[in-house]
């Protein structure tokens, strides 16, 4: 097992198909419930420009993508149109007397743990990695989860994020918004 930053289109794709097989829409409900799921979808024209900006963390086993942390910035808000309201709310929330958006933070934005390596540590491992080599340049390391995705709200939790902040989006989607305070 290698963690390690995404490089090669390869990589790039081997994320995509691994978001593919656990999108919510690719899951049933009892897995959704049990083992999580990522709610957004990606092309890769837009993970390659992501990665372009601040690199993706992946766990590679035998050459084969089998976890992400995407990664994205302030600079990236604007790549991905579904995500933009997120970065919306970022303007108007605080943490710590102080919009989030006048902080230097990363979203990261999708975490996936293959079914492969599921139950193994990779979770936290991963997030880790993420830490151990993003925390010099950031203050935070923010995203948002889905209410319903209870397994990644508790995954989260254990690793140190807090709830900063709960919504309704457009479509009546309850989100979470956590943080991860890397100072």
């Amino acid at each position: 097992m290698i963690y390690k930053f995404s490089e090669t289109d390869e990589e790039l794709k081997q994320i995509l198909q691994l978001q593919a097989q656990n999108h919510k829409d690719s899951v049933d409900e009892d897995t959704k419930a049990k083992q999580g799921f990522v709610t957004v979808k990606h092309s890769f024209s837009e993970i390659k420009a992501l990665n372009n900006i601040e690199k993706h963390t992946i766990l590679k086993v035998d050459n084969q993508v089998e976890a992400y942390v995407l990664a994205m910035t302030k600079k990236s808000k604007n790549l991905i149109p579904i995500l933009e309201p997120m970065f919306k709310i970022f303007d108007e929330i605080f943490y710590k007397n102080k919009k989030i958006s006048d902080y230097n933070y990363m979203v990261c934005g999708q975490v996936c743990v293959g079914e492969k390596v599921r139950g193994k540590g990779v979770f936290d491992e991963i997030y880790q990695f993420y830490r151990e080599n993003l925390e010099k340049d950031y203050d935070f390391c923010i995203t948002e989860i889905a209410v319903n995705n209870t397994r990644s709200i508790r995954a989260h939790e254990r690793i140190g994020f807090k709830t900063i902040h709960r919504y309704t989006d457009v479509f009546g989607i309850d989100w979470l918004v956590v943080l991860w305070d890397w100072r």
